[in-house]
């Protein structure tokens, strides 16, 4: 059976229950993530011989398998993660954790005991298959582990992972093309766990040439792991601090590179700290301020960057409008143009800070014949996720339609000439709001109306598309009061009525109805020919697309909400069933499977998965689970009538019930029928019943107590 991306989730987060408690989130992440590396390269290297990360003996998962329940199991994990690291170049990445950690695993039984759990718990999952044919299942395991353990390290330790929401929208900002070249370059100056440089290559049909740099030894490798693991072992990662030792350099130049993404730390006090030389970095521009390192951070990607070099990086907002020395350098920037476009994000999307921040998009292209920067606030589109916000599919589908299509909509978006930036009242000044004022107009109150009654026209006519969508509706629902002023045509209790009883509203529906039907026919043998062969992100890319098309040019309907509808199933149900189908194809994909195991309770009695169907009873019961077609699809097409008989049993079934139910209620007192037929708790049970039959016959009782007996 296919493994489900659910199952693996849920699977990994069992892993991080065992050592929870012990640690908090930033040192426990290291366990799990290495023997979740182990599993992987271990099962991929027995699937194919050339695998990029060598397995020697004595150093795979299965030898870790061997090692449960012994007592030096720490101390021997240790060896073999070790052989492992040794064989691939990876000291100081994947034996980082210490197996054999008291202080953190417990001591004697308790750490064997939780290492033999913790190897199990891994045992049970095949990676053989992933990344089949583009379906990065255990790259986004990674990417799942990340993002929680991210959640749970706080404010300051979450800081090595970017959201793949934001890293997303990033990779499609930068001008990637589907004929990009794999020798193309992308280089992150601060890349934390890798996770957004590995989101803009894969946004490259072909992939790109990867370059990474991060301060901190032990994120930078979680980052070589997350290359590994997403299929980029050749990847360039190395450690350092980007301002003062920069590591990618031709003697005492700056190494360039065609693409620049970077979530650097925000507002670094101590940037300068040991530096010696700039670089040229600063030549020009003039030196950032000594307390605040925005800038410095900013100003190395712009000398990173090709002649033609593109690049998006995330600041806080106090980059667009702080004086001083951070307003020369932000002028100079804008008059090069190297500014294509600034992007304002929710607050709260980032673990390291709660504050707001901005993409700014750079673009050394033809900057020199810029003429305006695309300016865009999509401060208010987010969905609440626990204690932090998250940019939903929508979100950034119209993020990146419409940036990258140089759309001005109203409230939202717009092109901003230089001279109107330059003007003295700006005085380049790039505060977002300054320019795109995302505040909802004013309701205004009309004292005529409150005074005299009525509906002021104007108010009506800001109504205007939907009477476009339904052009005879104004007039069946309003008519002229006074001069200014309209009144209902009908009584309020009618309003709903009126409106779906239209021939208008049938039209409209039946349009929209009309369109989900063409787009589904266009795309039903799409969907049926799922195989093997299948890429999950191009069919989701595909449908996504589509569907946006067929409804942009629908009145009233908001096409990315529609879209929203499709991700959303595609996240929670959908891609689970491409990727069974793509494994087991689709006649296997639909039988039933035996439910699997999740653990076991203190009385060590196996806890199961919730199963559809079930024969017998308790532990011994017999288990399966339907994971592509629900029973209730199953019974619905084929057991329609038989479905509804057994649902007059089940009325039947209630009514009798109730009627015991509410005789026992009744006779169940002092002096009645019942009474001695009770508990201590004044309950009738199906043995105290019993009894009271038995004795009330050998008493010889009352006829009508015995039932008529």
């Amino acid at each position: 059976m296919a493994l489900r991306k659910s199952d693996l989730y849920s699977s990994l987060w069992a892993g991080a229950d065992e050592l929870r408690g012990g640690m908090d989130a930033s040192q426990y992440k290291d366990y799990v993530l290495t023997l979740l590396f182990v599993k992987f390269v271990s099962d991929k290297a027995k699937a194919d011989p050339y695998a990029d990360v060598e397995v020697p003996k004595g150093g795979s998962f299965g030898d870790l398998v061997a090692l449960k329940g012994k007592p030096d199991i720490g101390e021997q994990v240790n060896v073999a993660v070790r052989k492992l690291a040794d064989a691939n170049d990876l000291q100081g990445v994947i034996n980082n954790a210490d197996f054999d950690d008291p202080d953190k695993l417990g001591k004697g039984k308790e750490l064997v005991d939780r290492l033999t759990k913790l190897i199990g718990i891994f045992q049970d999952l095949d990676f053989t298959g992933s990344r089949a044919e583009g379906d990065d299942l255990m790259g986004d395991a990674y990417e799942y582990l990340m993002r929680h353990f991210a959640s749970e390290s706080g404010k300051s330790k979450g800081q090595f992972y970017t959201p793949a929401e934001v890293s997303r929208v990033m990779a499609a900002l930068i001008g990637i093309k589907p004929n990009t070249p794999k020798a193309a370059t992308v280089y992150d100056p601060t890349c934390g766990s890798g996770s957004l440089l590995l989101k803009v290559a894969d946004a490259a049909p072909n992939g790109l040439t990867i370059y990474g740099q991060e301060k901190d030894n032990a994120t930078r490798a979680l980052a070589v792991m997350n290359m590994v693991l997403h299929g980029n072992a050749t990847a360039d990662v190395r450690q350092g601090d980007t301002i003062t030792s920069p590591q990618f350099r031709k003697g005492n130049e700056l190494q360039t590179f065609d693409y620049l993404v970077a979530n650097p730390p925000f507002s670094v006090k101590s940037w300068n700290n040991g530096l010696e030389n700039e670089y040229g970095r600063f030549d020009g521009y003039g030196r950032p301020p000594e307390k605040n390192g925005d800038y410095a951070f900013l100003l190395h990607m712009i000398k990173s960057l090709k002649s033609t070099g593109k690049g998006a990086v995330i600041l806080p907002h106090g980059v667009l409008f702080r004086g001083n020395s951070e307003a020369t350098i932000r002028k100079q920037l804008v008059k090069r143009g190297y500014i294509k476009g600034i992007i304002s994000l929710p607050a709260n999307l980032f673990y390291g800070t709660g504050i707001p921040a901005c993409i700014i998009v750079l673009d050394k292209e033809n900057a020199q014949a810029r003429t305006g920067i695309f300016m865009l606030d999509a401060s208010k589109g987010f969905t609440k996720d626990g204690n932090k916000n998250r940019l939903r599919p929508r979100d950034m589908h119209a993020i990146i339609d419409i940036f990258n299509r140089q759309t001005e909509v109203e409230r939202y978006s717009r092109m901003v000439p230089l001279r109107e930036i330059a003007d003295p009242k700006n005085d380049y000044n790039l505060n977002i709001p300054r320019y795109v004022d995302s505040s909802e107009p004013e309701d205004i109150q009309d004292l005529h109306a409150h005074l005299k009654g009525g509906v002021p026209n104007r108010d009506l006519d800001d109504l205007q598309p939907y009477w476009a969508a339904f052009p005879g509706l104004r007039s069946a629902l309003f008519k002229p009061l006074r001069a200014g002023y309209s009144e209902l045509a009908v009584n309020k209790s009618e309003v709903e009525s009126a409106i779906t009883d239209s021939a208008d509203y049938d039209v409209f529906v039946g349009r929209s109805i009309g369109a989900v039907k063409q787009w589904w026919d266009t795309h039903a043998a799409l969907l049926q020919g799922i195989s093997s062969t299948t890429r999950p992100s191009d069919l989701i890319a595909e449908l996504g697309s589509t569907l946006l098309d067929a409804f942009r040019s629908r009145p009233l309907i908001d096409e990315y909400g529609v879209y929203e509808q499709l991700m959303s199933y595609w996240n929670d149900v959908m891609h689970d069933d491409a990727a069974l189908i793509m494994g087991e194809g689709w006649d296997g994909a639909a039988k039933p499977r035996s439910a699997r195991i999740l653990g076991y309770d203190k009385n060590k009695k196996p806890k199961y998965e919730p199963a559809h169907i079930a024969f017998g009873t308790g532990v011994d019961a017999d288990r399966w689970v339907m994971d592509l077609i629900p029973p209730e699809i199953i019974v619905a097409r084929y057991f329609a009538k038989e479905w509804a008989d057994v649902q007059v049993l089940n009325a039947a079934f209630e009514e009798v019930g109730q009627v015991l139910e509410e005789y026992v209620e009744e006779h169940a007192v002092e002096a009645g029928m019942l009474f001695e037929a009770t508990d201590d708790d004044g309950k009738v049970t199906n043995k105290t019943a019993t009894d009271r039959l038995k004795a009330a016959r050998a008493e010889s009782a009352d006829r009508e107590e015995l039932g008529g007996r």
